[in-house]
């Protein structure tokens, strides 16, 4: 026999259990932000999820978005890491991947140059796992082994 009560405590341990433990999940890696927009001149954009969001200084990048400048646009970008990416005029570069979870030794970035500039500063994850860091252009992959370089892809 239960003492008078014991089943409303039951239930509201149990309840709090359930929301302690939701709020302990881990939130969707796709709608974490990476990093965000630093700069902005002339004409660029976002593309993400099929849609061209106008880039403005503050905005929030997730992995998979395709950052994209017009031939009077720049972009400078910092990403959770620290890495710095700075995008020229006329250029065009998708953040595939970008994982940052030290603790747990999740650790990696990688994006595809199409076209255009790119100078990059490598930040934390360049440091502790460089392996993990690739920059990918239609001809070459960039792997880092040091933590500054820029390139250049002609259309």
């Amino acid at each position: 026999m239960r003492a008078p009560g014991a089943s409303a405590l039951l239930a509201a341990v149990l309840t709090f259990l359930v929301v302690l433990l939701a709020a302990g999940a881990p939130a969707d890696a796709a709608d974490e932000p990476i990093g965000s927009i630093k700069t902005v001149r002339g004409s660029a954009s976002v593309l993400r999820g099929g849609e061209a969001i106008p880039a403005r200084t503050g905005l929030k990048l997730l992995a998979g978005d395709t950052l994209e400048t017009g031939t009077d646009g720049a972009l400078g970008l910092i990403l959770r890491d620290d890495s710095l990416l700075s995008l020229g005029p006329s250029s065009r570069v998708a953040v595939e991947r970008f994982l940052f979870a030290p603790a747990e030794g999740q650790l990696g970035l990688t994006a595809r140059v199409l076209r255009g500039t790119l100078t990059y500063l490598s930040g934390i994850i360049g440091r502790l796992a460089p392996e993990a860091t690739t920059f990918v252009t239609p001809v070459a992959t960039i792997g880092v082994r040091g933590t500054h370089f820029a390139v250049q892809v002609e259309e």
